[in-house]
């Protein structure tokens, strides 16, 4: 069961966010208190009296005595706002609970015993589905975690919360049976190894020599090439014109008249 803690608060009789700036101008941290069919109470407190609880990552799941103006509200809390540059909390909700009160909590999964899984001591690895589990459970009755014994294992096994025995008076909050978590085969290491090999190939490229490309192109040779030693240059096409810097061809005489 989840210990309860003291919290000492002061209430604040303005509300909204000009009240929670100015709040927080003072070096406090504006909440609220709601619940329990009661008007809501807007309380504040000193940040130094949050952080610890709020550092120890179950302060969602935690039992509060708020110690507000010498009256005591048992709640727990709902919700933290924290500021996205400094990281600072800036805000924090707080459900007051009543007498017999049953609520929903996201409670942490703990694994234990995985030496004594065989699947776990011949190398098979474990897959942590749900790290929390929400309960559905009496307000002063909150487990501080579920343990989830591995004990005896196997491979391409898994465990449902159906298979963990709950506490009295606690019972699963979704309607679906909860996978926590699942043992798997290792890939073996030679496969790895095959699976990088294949995707670092890369299959050569059937290049075709320039002679034969240029056969392939119908026996012309590719632009700029030289002519082979001894070959007579091609004859200028008819009525192309002459290269740069080369002289034009001189005209045909025209026929004598008789």
């Amino acid at each position: 069961m989840s210990k309860i803690i003291n919290i000492k608060a002061a209430a604040r009789s303005k509300a909204g966010k000009g009240a929670a700036r100015a709040v927080r101008r003072t070096g406090m941290v504006p909440g609220v208190v709601y619940g329990d069919k009661k008007s809501p109470e807007n309380v504040s407190f000193t940040y130094i009296a949050l952080e610890p609880h709020v550092n120890t990552g179950r302060f969602l799941s935690t039992l509060v005595d708020l110690e507000v103006n010498g009256n005591t509200i048992r709640a727990i809390p709902r919700d933290i706002q924290f500021d996205p540059v400094k990281d600072r909390i800036t805000h924090v909700d707080f459900l007051r609970l009543g007498k017999d009160a049953r609520i929903a909590v996201d409670i942490q999964v703990h694994f234990k015993n995985q030496d004594a899984s065989p699947a776990l001591k011949s190398g098979a690895v474990l897959n942590v589905v749900s790290h929390t589990v929400s309960l559905y459970c009496p307000a002063d009755f909150i487990p501080d975690e579920i343990v989830v014994d591995l004990t005896g294992m196997q491979i391409n096994q898994s465990i449902h919360l159906s298979d963990v025995k709950l506490p009295d008076r606690v019972t699963s909050a979704s309607r679906d049976d909860v996978t926590l978590c699942a043992i798997t085969a290792q890939a073996k290491e030679e496969e790895v190894v095959a699976d990088a090999a294949v995707s670092a190939e890369v299959p050569a490229t059937n290049q075709k020599a320039p002679e034969a490309a240029a056969a392939a192109a119908g026996g012309k040779p590719a632009a700029g090439a030289k002519p082979a030693a001894g070959a007579k240059a091609a004859a200028p096409a008819k009525g192309a014109a002459p290269a740069a810097g080369a002289k034009a061809a001189a005209p045909a005489a025209a026929p004598k008249k008789k």
